[in-house]
């Protein structure tokens, strides 16, 4: 379509049209014609590679053919989380040569814990006074409050530094727009230190956060998903008694679930939680759901009583939250 607009021969890249025979011969897909498509690029036209898939991106720069006004163009295959690396990687060097710095408008943001929300507007705008350059929002995501500045560069890194200097600053778990279970990868690797997990009511989510980060593999041992009692029994050793006594979604059984994953692990730290919702039943739409959640270290083991009333994958969502939050403070940053 882009060709027929712009009346620009297509022409097929030998190089592209290599590297999609080999990609598709390491996957087993037999080879059609129609795949050879993915290979034509416009005459003129740079080709952007592509890291996460076949089809490759294409710029094409302003008033490619002619003197016609046509602006500089970008072209992916599909949006996606990772065509974002793509494009930081190939097209923000490119923008940057072509676009002046003063034109340039960015967005940065600042992740704070979730019980921040009641007071961040105050501080936040005590700290952030008003600027042409920049603005700023919050944002409430599950189990955080994002601050979001846009503006010129120079403009939203003073706002940056307003707010990380504001009393805001203890509740920051990240000012580089990291993710929690980023910060906690980094932070363990830094410290060479390691973490397991022991989950029941999340089903193995805080697992799938946690090793979503690259690098997790230095850190991260075990992941433990120990829905039902006999699970709890069977995979950490955890005595009948003891949830018969105080009940499965108590603070004892939490506590040694953390201690036993450590242990099973050989990790510095290992977290555990359980749950349930206020009627003692898992079912969607209950008015609230709680969660015990337990950080075992060498020297101690923390727990804590949790009450979230929102829907089941939402608590999710929380809980994970909640249990890495607790990791960050036992490591005291």
């Amino acid at each position: 379509m882009v060709a027929e607009l712009l009346a620009l021969e297509l022409r097929q890249s030998s190089e592209l049209l290599a590297s999609l025979r080999q990609r598709l011969r390491m996957r087993g897909i037999k080879w059609t014609p129609g795949i050879a498509r993915q290979a034509d690029v416009h005459a003129g036209a740079e080709v952007l590679p592509n890291e996460n898939g076949s089809a490759p991106g294409l710029y094409l720069c302003a008033n490619i053919k002619s003197a016609d006004s046509v602006s500089a163009s970008f072209f992916a295959a599909r949006a996606s989380a990772r065509t974002s690396a793509d494009v930081s990687k190939f097209v923000m060097p490119i923008l940057s040569s072509i676009v002046p710095d003063s034109d340039f408008i960015e967005r940065r943001s600042i992740k704070l814990r979730t019980r921040a929300s009641r007071w961040s507007r105050k501080r936040l705008a005590i700290a952030c006074l008003p600027s042409p350059e920049s603005s700023w929002g919050t944002v409430r995501v599950p189990g955080e409050v994002d601050v979001r500045i846009v503006g010129k560069p120079r403009a939203i890194e003073q706002k940056r530094n307003a707010i990380v200097r504001s009393t805001l600053g203890s509740s920051i778990f990240s000012a580089a727009d990291e993710t929690l279970e980023e910060v906690i990868v980094k932070l363990l690797a830094k410290r060479n230190q390691t973490l397991a997990v022991a989950e029941s009511c999340t089903g193995g989510l805080l697992s799938n956060r946690t090793t979503n980060v690259p690098g997790a593999s230095a850190v991260f041992l075990a992941g433990y998903v120990c829905y039902a009692n006999q699970a709890k029994i069977d995979m950490l050793n955890i005595d009948p008694q003891l949830i018969e006594k105080h009940g499965a979604v108590s603070e004892r059984v939490a506590s040694a679930l953390a201690e036993h994953a450590r242990a099973s692990a050989r990790s510095d730290y290992a977290l555990a939680y359980d749950g349930r919702c206020r009627t003692g039943r898992w079912l969607a739409g209950e008015a609230g759901r709680t969660v015990y959640i337990a950080l075992a270290a060498s020297d101690e083991t923390i727990a804590k009583k949790l009450f979230f009333p929102t829907d089941r994958e939402t608590f999710k969502q929380i809980a994970t939250q909640a249990a890495l939050n607790a990791t960050q403070k036992m490591m005291g940053a």
